[in-house]
């Protein structure tokens, strides 16, 4: 993932988060505090409707004690209190209540005697006033009365005759929860007698408004949505009767919580916008720079090299100072890298003399061989680094004869085959001595292998063709010519144009033909660059040797004396 990408997200995801977060919260207390209001309204509205009910219930006794007044009526229930067992006495109360459940509409009226026990009653059943059954009548004296699937409510008022009373009035209207604006649910002892909440089964209300108890006030979950449960505490309806009322809390705050939320969407979105422009703005400020760094570091890592950065104002003081840093970072280890590649050619260059001053005769070859090769690795068009690797190769690839005793190197005669195979070990121990040194890994090949011929007569290995690295091929070329134009204390150089010859004729065999080509191709500029360097290079050579030889006799004068 892009480092723009990395930062925009660090940035903006916190603060959408904590955004959404303290909406959230302030939607949850709103809509808290939201409920709890409608909670109070719904129970102050409630206790007002108790009131009115209470109100009704005190004109209602009112009218009823007027109806218990009545002459007709307590003649009735007088006569059948006389003759408790006749028909006919009976039979004209019933009448009496008839007449005037008809005249004021009453849909249960009930005559009882003082100590309670029913006289008789009526009851309206569909259009109808049936006579009750006074063997099964356990009347309340207020509340409500359930036969099979009618449900009453009852009110009673005492008649009285004088000082002396002679039962009660009980007067009541069929229960209909059509009258309430909201759910309605009338238990008794926990059961369901009645309710009017759609969709929802009996057992499913009453499990729901079972942890309610005895509470006035409770709120229950049905369909899903909360529903606040009051029950009508102002009006006693006795004998295990509970009115509740449900009120849906959910429903009555939905348009106020659609409204806040509508509120918090457009507002949300209004600051995650301005959230995402800012949170862009500010990343971006803050990779622009940095991309810049990066681009110009990966350029520095392509070449090579440490960049420096150009002098500007940056949005950032922290990556201004970094750049800056960098920049004298860079400087030093510049410096420090050329001052290291000046002793490390230095170092390298001294070993190589050092080595060519064991013999005269050999002075500047392996100098001039790093110079020759690296010629013709430029006409091949080698890149700068394989290059500079046959530079450096080409000096040390015979740094393994320090290890050859002077009297076989130095030999003015041919060699014996003991002798040859003793200098071709030079490879080997020049391998031996550089593999242990930190950085001259690259150089190994050409110090081991420079002796290798194209048709794998040479050694060490026998390698054939390209089995052989490029850059060997090269120096073995022209170390060849180089050995072959060199005077030795056994034989004269040969000239130019006899050891061009040399080494065609040898093409594809001890040489590598394409190769010993280009190397032909170059002949008179390094005949010419031969006999300039020869004189000022045997100079150099010669006073190193005499200063060896100075330094080997002092050694030996001072063992002499010690």
């Amino acid at each position: 993932m892009r480092f723009a990408i990395r930062t925009f997200l660090v940035t903006f995801i916190p603060f959408a988060l904590l955004l959404t977060g303290t909406f959230w919260a302030t939607q949850q207390t709103t809509m808290h505090s939201v409920r709890n209001e409608l909670r109070v309204s719904l129970r102050q509205m409630q206790l007002s409707m108790g009131r009115v009910a209470a109100r009704s219930d005190l004109q209602n006794s009112r009218f009823l004690q007027i109806l218990g007044d009545n002459a007709s009526l307590k003649a009735g229930m007088d006569l059948v209190r006389a003759e408790p067992k006749s028909a006919e006495a009976r039979q004209t109360l019933e009448e009496q209540l008839r007449e005037i459940s008809d005249s004021l509409h009453f849909d249960f009226l009930l005559a009882s005697g003082p100590g309670g026990q029913p006289l008789a009653g009526v009851m309206r059943v569909g259009a109808q006033l049936l006579s009750m059954d006074m063997h099964q009548t356990h009347l309340p004296p207020r509340g409500f009365y359930t036969e099979g699937e009618l449900t009453y409510q009852v009110n009673s008022v005492p008649t009285d005759q004088g000082e002396h009373n002679l039962g009660s009035l009980t007067v009541g209207e069929r229960f209909d929860f059509a009258e309430f604006a909201t759910a309605a649910v009338l238990t008794r002892d926990g059961k369901i007698l009645k309710n009017s909440v759609p969709g929802v089964a009996a057992t499913e209300l009453e499990g729901a408004l079972s942890p309610c108890g005895s509470k006035s006030e409770c709120e229950i979950s049905v369909n899903g949505q909360t529903n606040l449960a009051l029950s009508v505490d102002s009006i006693s309806f006795g004998d295990g009767y509970v009115l509740r009322t449900l009120q849906n809390v959910d429903a009555a705050a939905a348009p106020v919580q659609a409204s806040l939320r509508n509120l918090f969407v457009l507002t949300a979105f209004g600051a995650l916008l301005a959230a995402i422009v800012l949170t862009a703005w500010s990343s971006r400020t803050i990779v622009r720079p940095i991309a810049r760094v990066v681009a110009h570091l990966r350029s520095g890592a392509e070449t090579g090299s440490l960049p420096e950065f150009q002098s500007q104002a940056l949005p950032i003081l922290e990556i201004q100072e970094l750049t800056d840093a960098f920049n004298r970072a860079a400087v030093a280890i510049r410096t420090g890298d050329g001052n290291l590649r000046r002793a490390y050619l230095e170092f390298v260059g001294s070993m190589a003399s050092a080595l060519d001053a064991r013999d005269r005769y050999t002075a500047g070859h392996s100098r001039r061989v790093s110079e020759y090769a690296c010629s013709v690795a430029e006409a091949l068009g080698l890149p700068e680094g394989e290059i500079d690797q046959i530079r450096i190769g080409a000096l040390l690839h015979d740094i393994g004869k320090i290890g050859i005793n002077d009297t076989v190197l130095q030999k003015p005669g041919r060699l014996t085959d003991e002798e040859y195979a003793l200098i071709q070990q030079h490879t080997l121990i020049g391998r031996r001595i550089l593999e242990g040194i930190h950085g001259f890994e690259n150089f190994l090949p050409i110090v081991e292998l420079h002796h290798e011929n194209w048709d794998g007569s040479g050694y060490p290995w026998g390698l054939a063709g390209e089995a052989v690295p490029k850059c060997v091929r090269i120096v073995h070329v022209v170390d060849a010519y180089e050995a072959m134009t060199s005077d030795r204390t056994y034989r004269r150089g040969m000239s130019w144009a006899e050891a061009v010859a040399e080494i065609s004729r040898q093409a594809g065999k001890q040489f590598d033909p394409a190769i010993a080509a280009v190397f032909i191709a170059l002949g008179p500029e390094v005949d010419r660059r031969r006999h300039d360097d020869d004189t000022q290079a045997l100079q150099s050579i010669s006073s190193l040797a005499d200063a060896l030889s100075e330094s080997s006799s002092l050694s030996l004068i001072k063992e002499q004396h010690l």
